[in-house]
């Protein structure tokens, strides 16, 4: 038998989010905005809806994203924390040393990023 609707929405919302770092990438100037979230999908949504709708709480990000469109910005999971069996206490500390890694690696500063903190989490 077929699951209902109601069903497969309650196994979508019940479901384990993943946690995780990612970028919001200018493919033309390099500029990004390094970011994590408890909730990389629901985070990354956010972004995507903010910066259509021209709404996006960072103004540097947003005029540089009407000055460039949609086409020359990419959304990627630079790493992903898998979060079952694991309590929230794990995945937070998962989750601060991946973004140590990333904030050592991609190294954001005022010329190559959107960064206005040094602070990336989210939620």
């Amino acid at each position: 038998m077929a699951k209902s609707r109601k069903d497969l929405v309650r196994e979508y919302k019940e479901r384990p989010k993943p946690a995780g770092v990612f970028q919001i990438k200018n493919t033309k100037t390099g500029q990004f905005l390094l970011a994590s979230s408890l909730n990389i999908e629901g985070s990354l949504n956010k972004h995507k809806f903010m910066l259509k709708t021209g709404g996006h709480s960072n103004k540097a990000l947003q005029a540089d994203y009407k000055v460039f469109g949609a086409d020359f910005y990419t959304f990627e999971i630079l790493e992903e924390i898998i979060t079952v069996d694991k309590s929230r206490l794990e995945v937070e500390e998962e989750l601060s040393l991946a973004e140590q890694i990333w904030i050592d690696e991609l190294k954001p500063s005022e010329e190559n990023s959107f960064n206005e903190k040094k602070k990336i989490r989210e939620a």
